[in-house]
């Protein structure tokens, strides 16, 4: 499992995007290293956790929880073939870090990863596809597609900061024992809201947004929550 590279944006101009001022920093592109990931403190105020990375819409965007937006290669590989072979480079989903054998998607929330030498990131959520990204993609119902497929990333929190570089190793230092993933949780708040309680086996680690949600559903619901991982009565799947 390694780290292929290291994406950061710098703000452009887009009549489409769902922030102020008409830029985003989506367009990711990799640099080389080393690179400082760090805190960048809670979302209104902080960006990205990369430093030089440009996050343009605070509202929705960066900040402790969502310090680090990681994609893998195999997943990119995988749109092309779909896309008919429309090349796809690193960071051209926005997001900061491109891996290479790693399940990013099948990580489980409060996963924690060594990158490098000293940089140790948890998983809170999967990523939430926006007008903005679609824009970016330029591919013809594309929110509705990335939805289906789920194969959504993971955002990260940082736990302890350091520098890094494309090459570097990631190794899984802890996994938590409950089974909510990155995409039962994308699933969970987007298509198959019963899958909502399964996600109360995270706690506090998953993304405060989801758990909010996840608590809420279950008081209206009046039930305990549902086994992580077991599937609703109704899914669509």
């Amino acid at each position: 499992m390694k780290l292929l590279t290291v994406n950061i944006g710098q703000p452009r101009p887009s009549d489409r995007t769902d922030g102020p001022g008409g830029v985003t920093g989506i367009d990711k592109r990799p640099v080389e290293g080393p690179v400082e990931v760090l805190d960048p403190g809670p979302r209104g105020s902080g960006g990205s956790g990369v430093a030089g990375d440009a996050v343009c819409d605070l509202r929705h965007h960066g900040g402790s929880d969502q310090a680090v937006y990681a994609f893998a290669r195999e997943e990119l590989d995988a749109w092309e073939r779909e896309l008919d072979g429309r090349k796809l480079p690193n960071g051209v989903f926005g997001e900061n870090f491109t891996t290479l054998g790693l399940d990013v998607s099948g990580a489980r929330i409060g996963e924690r990863w060594r990158v490098g030498a000293d940089l140790v990131l948890e998983v809170t959520s999967g990523r939430i596809p926006c007008r903005t990204f679609a824009h970016h993609l330029g591919e013809r119902g594309w929110v509705r597609r990335f939805t289906q497929r789920a194969a959504t990333g993971a955002y990260l929190r940082v736990i302890e900061p350091g520098a890094v570089r494309s090459g570097d190793p990631i190794e899984i230092v802890h996994r938590p024992d409950h089974e909510v993933t990155a995409a039962l949780q994308f699933r969970a708040v987007t298509t198959e809201r019963t899958l909502l309680p399964a996600l109360l086996a995270a706690g506090e680690a998953l993304h405060p947004e989801a758990l909010r949600r996840a608590r809420e559903y279950v008081a209206r619901q009046g039930g305990p929550g549902r086994r992580a991982g077991a599937p609703p009565e109704h899914a669509g799947h």
